[in-house]
């Protein structure tokens, strides 16, 4: 089976969608298919090309059996909803054009943002083939939630469109259950066109370590009790509230370590600056290679989104890897997320944006570090490998 994969972001870039991705088709490959990538040249989240490409119109390369085409894009970083949108749009374009000479049974393209599934939907109109929308977002509801964009004409209009992706699709994947829920019921889909496969976790890469001493000795967190926050640094995490909160906090052998990059980093920064905050760590993003030795540091894993119903049926992948490095989950999401954290046993969850609760779950967590939790169970569960297999029968149907 010959599959098209359109993706935004893909390896060396290492967030949680080119993760998902790569992962992904790598197992299909494994499986036998013939797997073609078209992706643009690796820049997120700077939006800087990484060293050793170059933004071309288009340039191939082969990744562990998968056929990668990279296609020119507008680079902007991870931050302006302007600049950002180009990128995409500048994507959906090229990614087609590329797409319109890859031979293929079928067309898969992953949404947000989905101007990636409008060029997939145009490559199944033109080759004549099906084609599936993988939702990891509900996309533009996450923009509106966000404050990014108020439901002004641009957003019915994207509305529109969202609309049109779902019905027009051969097959839906989606990331969680509520995803699938709310295309069941308010946009009227058949439950038998999707398909829920949840992010999972890649067992070769994150697994239980040891702390890495020299790593909190080079930091100078030895003694400390660490919540780490890993990931992007955006207005959806809502991390503004995580500093304030810190301030409040008396126990000085709690300290906080935050790693990544994002829109509101520099705005984190400046806020730590006038809170003269002496209990929070703010460092840079890492490759990939090293976040595992980050997390091997952490007394619990703080996963935070701000306060909002549509967040609450998403699942964010950092649960994965942090339940994977057995590290235990310190959950400001409600929903979905909190119920699987809390069947599994891996973590304890507390009300978005409530700083005394969040404060009240440290303190349980530090009093409680010998607490055994559901780990093993949860990774069983969850391995990206099986989930990938799962999929691609999904696929094959």
């Amino acid at each position: 089976m010959k599959i098209l994969f359109l993706t935004d972001n893909f390896p060396p870039e290492f967030n949680a969608p080119a993760s998902r991705t790569y992962a992904h088709c790598k197992e299909w490959v494994r499986q036998g298919a013939e797997v073609t990538v078209i992706t643009g040249a690796p820049n997120f989240p700077k939006g800087k090309v990484f060293e050793g490409y170059k933004n071309r119109w288009k340039q191939t390369e082969e990744m562990d059996g998968i056929r990668v085409i990279r296609v020119w894009t507008y680079i902007a970083a991870n931050e302006g909803f302007l600049k950002r949108t180009l990128d995409f749009i500048s994507f959906m374009f090229t990614s087609f054009s590329a797409g319109i000479f890859v031979k293929t049974d079928v067309i898969v393209a992953t949404s947000p943002q989905f101007f990636t599934a409008i060029a997939g939907r145009w490559l199944s109109f033109f080759k004549r083939k099906p084609w599936i929308m993988e939702v990891r977002d509900i996309w533009p509801e996450s923009i509106k939630a966000v404050g990014a964009m108020e439901g002004n004409l641009a957003i019915r209009y994207f509305e529109y469109l969202e609309k049109r992706m779902y019905k027009s699709a051969s097959k839906i994947v989606t990331v969680t259950d509520s995803f699938k829920q709310q295309l069941v019921e308010k946009h009227n889909i058949s439950q038998d066109k999707i398909g829920v496969f949840k992010n999972g976790v890649d067992t070769t890469i994150f697994q239980p370590i040891s702390k890495d001493e020299d790593l909190l000795h080079q930091i100078g967190l030895q003694g400390k009790f660490v919540i780490g926050y890993i990931g992007t640094h955006g207005m959806a995490h809502k991390l503004d509230f995580v500093l304030k909160s810190a301030k409040l906090i008396e126990d000085k052998d709690i300290h906080f370590l935050f790693l990544g990059t994002g829109a509101e980093r520099e705005n984190l920064l400046r806020l730590k600056g006038q809170l003269k905050l002496d209990n929070v760590t703010m460092l840079d993003s890492v490759p990939k290679s090293e976040v595992s030795k980050y997390i091997s540091i952490l007394d619990v894993g703080l996963v935070n989104l701000k306060k909002s119903k549509t967040f609450e049926s998403v699942i964010p992948s950092k649960i994965f890897e942090l339940a994977a490095m057995h590290k235990p989950i310190l959950l400001g999401v409600s929903g979905e997320s909190k119920e699987m954290v809390e069947e599994y046993n891996v973590g304890v969850g507390f009300e978005p944006e409530n700083s005394a609760e969040l404060i009240y779950k440290i303190n349980y967590l530090k009093e409680n570090q010998n607490k055994e939790y559901g780990f093993e169970e949860f990774v069983s569960k969850y391995k990206r490998e099986n989930l990938a297999k799962q999929m691609l029968l999904f696929i094959k149907e």
